[in-house]
């Protein structure tokens, strides 16, 4: 595997991850999405997560599921980067063939817990393993990453009523807090509603960092919950994050990356 130490060279690693995620965005959409949460997909699986690429289904492994489905080409470059595959397998991605669908497979590829695509269904699921942990008297912990959009669906708050009802205190979610959602800012959409605020009324504590800097993350990320209180984390991140033409524009929440684009974004990723 290509060098790649990102505790010690955290900025030189993270724009690998994000030229892996441009080479993938070739061959489909989402990359602003991809871009938006690669840190802290990048956090969990380098500074966090029991994982065992070797061994990924060990029963001791923590659970991580992406629930923001669409965002999958940010969880395949980490997971090659951790070594749960090999490296070239990315250039498969979204080709006929290939296990590196546009939203991740269970049973498919290494890693992956849960066939993410239609939004809202992560927690629940994540919710049922939680708990299933705690009744095997098991100290694994489950990690949830959903957007802030998301937030929109019904099945995430009747998951979070459930969660808090049976004290999940190892449940963590994590929210891609970046303020848009498909067609339009989340605020135009559902209102301008204070998330962090409505999950605490949900009986969850609550948590606010930086969704881009890497150490802070891993530290926040890595705190136990409170006894019987599971914890969501807002982590405040700019769609597009680290190609300036790209931040906070939604057309790249459609838009692949070919040609001059590429050669544009390469440019600036590099350059910056």
């Amino acid at each position: 595997m290509p060098f790649f130490d990102i505790e010690k060279h955290t900025d030189a690693a993270l724009k690998m991850l994000r030229n892996d995620i441009i080479n993938m965005a070739e061959r489909s959409a989402h990359v602003a999405v991809a871009l938006s949460c690669v840190d802290i997909i990048a956090a969990l699986y380098f500074g966090v997560l029991k994982v065992y690429p070797k061994n990924p289904k060990t029963e001791k492994r923590d659970r991580f599921i992406l629930s923001k489905g669409h965002g999958c080409m940010a969880l395949y470059a980490v997971l090659a980067r951790r070594g749960f595959f090999d490296l070239a397998v990315l250039e498969s991605y979204c080709r006929n063939g290939s296990i590196l669908a546009e939203h991740p497979l269970a049973d498919k590829i290494p890693g992956i817990e849960f066939a993410a695509g239609t939004l809202g269904h992560g927690l629940p699921v994540g919710a049922g393993i939680a708990k299933s942990l705690k009744l095997k008297g098991s100290s694994s912990r489950v990690f949830i990453l959903m957007g802030d959009g998301e937030c929109d669906e019904g099945t995430v708050w009747e998951a979070a009523a459930v969660s808090s009802a049976h004290k999940l205190d190892n449940l963590t979610v994590l929210v891609d807090w970046n303020g848009f959602q498909a067609c339009d800012r989340c605020k135009n959409i559902s209102g301008d509603i204070y998330l962090p605020a409505r999950w605490s009324a949900f009986g969850w504590d609550v948590e606010e960092v930086d969704g881009h800097d890497y150490h802070p993350l891993v530290r926040t990320i890595k705190r136990f919950n409170y006894p019987d209180k599971p914890r969501v984390i807002f982590c405040k991140t700019l769609k597009g994050k680290g190609i300036d033409f790209m931040e906070n524009n939604l057309e790249w929440h459609y838009r692949p990356v070919r040609g001059k684009d590429k050669t544009r974004v390469l440019r600036r990723l590099f350059n910056a």
